[in-house]
């Protein structure tokens, strides 16, 4: 898959219904990157939409542990995309320079797997200014 577009990631799923299931999320097989950060999203109201950024350097997957999720995305191409995710057997891969944006079910729990430690300058939070950072890709 190209580093530069969303993509969906199926996980290995292994157990039985009388004990339970495991999702597995490996580096260098699933994860394309080394995991610097994560964090989970809970209690997002289902009128709120949240996102609305792009990042210089960081990738991230994303995950619904609980619930759906909505994801609409953008990448720096152009390329519009929008997918449900609803279990946490697949995540949807968001690279560098992606615009995206989230709604959650009441019940949604968000797990997000990130290439990059926290920096509030690696946030773009302007959509005009992404359209504008991203000219040079499209050309």
């Amino acid at each position: 898959m190209s580093a530069h577009t969303t993509y969906t990631i199926p996980f290995q799923v292994v157990g039985r219904p009388e004990e339970g299931f495991h999702a597995i999320m490996e580096c260098a097989r699933e994860v394309p990157f080394d995991i610097k950060r994560t964090f989970v999203t809970t209690g997002t109201p289902v009128d709120v939409e949240r996102g609305g950024h792009a990042h210089f350097n960081t990738e991230m997957i994303l995950i619904a542990v609980n619930g759906t999720i909505t994801i609409a995305t953008e990448d720096r191409f152009g390329h519009k995309e929008e997918i449900t995710l609803g279990s946490p057997a697949k995540g949807i891969f968001l690279p560098t320079l992606c615009w995206h944006t989230m709604r959650y079910s009441v019940d949604a729990i968000q797990l997000v797997l990130a290439s990059t430690n926290y920096r509030a300058e690696d946030y773009i939070r302007s959509y005009d200014r992404y359209l504008e950072i991203c000219q040079a890709y499209r050309k």
